[in-house]
């Protein structure tokens, strides 16, 4: 049983973007590992930019800075 863990950020990800990521990466481990779809848990983390560090710095922080 694969399980499959995709972290984001929290910027307005719709309903509809995460449905398409949970079956994309379902049939992409369909045809990679010949896995079942089934049986593939796939789970969305999203994770506020203030918690999310690029380079030493919150994400939050870089966006405002330009980078």
């Amino acid at each position: 049983m694969p399980y499959v863990n995709i972290k984001i950020t929290d910027e307005n990800v719709t309903s509809q973007q995460k449905a398409e990521l949970i079956e994309g990466v379902t049939e992409l481990l369909k045809i990679v590992l010949n896995k079942n779809p089934e049986t593939t848990v796939v789970v969305i983390d999203e994770v506020s930019t203030d918690n999310w560090g690029i380079g030493g710095q919150q994400v939050t922080e870089r966006r405002k800075k330009g980078k």
